[in-house]
């Protein structure tokens, strides 16, 4: 029986973020002994905000660089960048024909971005969510990691499936959401009731990989907590429980063993050592992609490599869908 396909894109738009590598990306490199994995660097989803070319060329063979120091070994799965996978385009212009006006202008993402982004609100934003829909779809993708912030998103992607389906007959896979087992929520450090992210404006609310040790200590010294200075995970502790998470997953220990080493102690001590181990561990990640990153011809090799192979799997889908619909 074949494996079952895990499809998962991630933007060269600035540094990973330790909420990223806790919540998803350190629980990658596991899934390839299971599933067949694809992660994609979707640079053409980035240029819905104007890039500088040469900028955009560099994080986005940084972010490939990322991904291989964070134990994604492209041997065991298909690391490749989007843009050199024309099938992704191309299916993209097909599907937006079967995806609705209305359908585009209710995902809230583009509402959103349509406000902060006024002076650029381009087609390419609005249809967005179409291309992604190409991405998991071209792939005959069975599971999609998803956030909350992509939900929205990977249903549509399964609307517009169902519906070429009911014209054409059973040409794609439905895709479902992959819900992980271990991982962790991350939230900002300075507004624990939102999920970390890169776009974060204040800079110590984020934690970059990238970021060296002293400045990740300085930043959790400053991490919002309360005033009471009790160490435990409580709804209204959302400051306090947000920290005890992070050690935790770092850790591998329960939170309720997290309480006890830090029972009695004050915020000073804890905010400190939960800093220390996070920097400890991305201390290795940072050496790691530093060394794949000046390795110029194993990174291109890397990226070439996974091309060709999501090339040859996206072109068996790509003619399916062009015969279905009456392309020669």
């Amino acid at each position: 029986m074949s494996k079952q396909t895990i499809f998962s894109g991630i933007q060269p738009t600035g540094i990973p973020t330790l909420g990223s590598l806790l919540g998803a990306i350190k629980h990658w490199e596991r899934l390839s002994t299971e599933y067949t994995c694809l992660y994609c660097v979707v640079d053409m989803h980035s240029i819905t905000v104007r890039q500088n070319p040469e900028e955009l060329r560099a994080n986005t063979r940084q972010m490939l660089a990322w991904l291989i120091a964070l134990d994604i070994d492209p041997s065991q799965n298909i690391l490749y960048i989007q843009s050199q996978v024309p099938a992704h385009a191309e299916l993209s212009w097909i599907l937006n024909c079967f995806t609705y006006m209305g359908e585009l202008s209710r995902m809230t993402q583009f509402k959103e971005k349509s406000i902060k982004k006024a002076e650029n609100t381009n087609a390419g934003l609005f249809t967005y969510p179409v291309l992604m829909a190409a991405d998991i779809l071209l792939y005959q993708t069975n599971l999609v990691p998803v956030g909350d912030d992509q939900k929205q998103h990977l249903e549509l992607s399964r609307d517009v499936a169902g519906r070429f389906n009911k014209v054409y007959g059973d040409i794609f896979k439905i895709p479902e959401p992959y819900i992980a087992t271990v991982g962790a929520r991350i939230m900002g450090l300075q507004n624990p009731t939102s999920k970390m992210s890169k776009s974060e404006e204040n800079i110590n609310d984020t934690i970059f990989l990238s970021d060296p040790p002293n400045v990740i200590i300085k930043k959790f010294k400053k991490a919002v907590t309360d005033s009471d200075n009790q160490i435990c995970v409580l709804p209204e502790k959302p400051g306090v429980s947000n920290l005890l998470s992070i050690y935790s997953v770092i850790t591998g220990t329960t939170l309720a063993d997290c309480e006890k080493e830090f029972e009695g102690q004050g915020y000073g001590h804890f905010k400190t050592t939960v800093g220390e181990a996070v920097a400890d561990l991305l201390l290795p990640y940072q050496k790691e992609q530093a060394r794949i990153i000046a390795d110029t011809s194993y990174l291109t090799k890397v990226a070439e490599e996974g091309a060709a192979k999501a090339r040859e799997l996206a072109a068996t889908t790509l003619a399916i869908v062009k015969n279905a619909v009456g392309f020669q």
